[in-house]
């Protein structure tokens, strides 16, 4: 066989191939081409509409990111049959519509980071798999409990950077297999008691940068496979003692900058029981501590466990004035009043 006609037949193959959508790309786009997979990245900043013409038929990851892009529906879905993941961060999308994902029933992530989402409608995210849905950074002031089917498959939902009041209850009904929450940065107040109940599943819950106040004493007992939990920069003024009871697979926990000015014996010696994990990291620093009498417990936990205290130096006193900006390990019995 002449080596002109392998290369006729190659072209020939290449052809049909461009032809029937295999390898097609987009004008604006980057396709790459494997066995298994085809990923096509749009990051054209001009780009306004969805890049339908020529977008391969085998697409299994789209990524539109930082575009003019405005709208998005099924219909233009519909030439993806394989996506696997959709990334849409950073366009210019505002809403979206019902039953957006019916055309891809192999979705399993969906990245919507950094649009103007504010209003999102029932069953938007419904017909598909998901398991990651990242809503990082939009406007939205409230969740429907409809965006999601009944038997949900979530695992990771990151809700951070939008303006939540109040924790979506009614949503996390549907989220049984929920391991990943990110509520950080909103507005929320208050974390009702039962919130986090049906999460049993859920490994890291994040809550930094709100405005919570207070926390209910049963907030986490039916979340015993927390590993990380964020509360940093909030305004919490005090913890209950049973707070963290039943939490024993914490490595992770997160208090600074809020408004704590003493901490229970009892809750820090939840800290420190035999059964708390061994790499457990607790960050208490940034807090105005009341270096009096009431302090003897925080200061005794850090002489035996300061491995465990992140910037165990920095945990310093607000009052009396006599010991401001002291670090509470460094006060001696005399200071404390013993």
């Amino acid at each position: 066989m002449s080596t002109w006609f392998l290369l006729s037949l190659c072209a020939l193959t290449c052809c049909c191939g461009r032809r029937n959508g295999a390898l097609s790309c987009p004008d604006t786009c980057t396709c790459h081409f494997s066995s298994s997979d085809t990923t096509v990245v749009c990051s054209e900043a001009s780009l306004s509409q969805f890049p339908s013409d020529g977008l391969p038929g085998n697409t299994t990851s789209l990524s539109i990111q930082s575009t003019n892009l405005s709208t998005i529906t099924a219909n233009h879905l519909q030439a993806t049959p394989l996506l696997k993941e959709l990334q849409l961060y950073y366009n210019n999308l505002s809403t979206l519509p019902s039953h957006l994902l019916r055309a891809v029933p192999h979705l399993h992530t969906l990245d919507l980071t950094g649009n103007h989402l504010h209003f999102l409608p029932p069953y938007v995210f419904s017909h598909a798999p998901l398991h990651n849905l990242v809503l990082k950074n939009n406007l939205i002031s409230g969740v429907d409990a409809d965006w999601l089917p009944d038997n949900s498959n979530l695992t990771w939902l990151d809700l951070s950077g939008n303006r939540l009041t109040a924790v979506p209850t009614a949503l996390f009904q549907k989220l049984r297999h929920l391991k990943n929450l990110d509520l950080s940065h909103n507005h929320l107040e208050k974390l009702l008691a039962g919130a986090l109940n049906p999460l049993s599943s859920l490994e890291r819950l994040n809550l930094e940068g709100n405005q919570l106040s207070a926390l209910d004493p049963s907030a986490f007992r039916n979340t015993p496979n927390l590993t990380h939990l964020f509360l940093q920069e909030n305004q919490l003024e005090r913890l209950p003692p049973t707070l963290l009871q039943g939490l024993h697979r914490l490595d992770f926990l997160f208090l600074n900058f809020n408004r704590l000015g003493h901490i229970s014996n009892t809750l820090l010696e939840q800290l420190s029981s035999p059964r708390t994990s061994n790499r457990l990291w607790v960050a208490f620093s940034q807090n105005p501590w009341v270096c009096d009498k009431k302090v003897e417990d925080l200061w005794r936990w850090l002489q035996k466990n300061q491995k465990k205290a992140f910037l165990a130096d920095d945990i310093r006193c607000a009052s009396p004035e006599s010991l401001k900006e002291r670090s509470v390990m460094s006060l001696t019995d005399s200071e404390l009043g013993l």
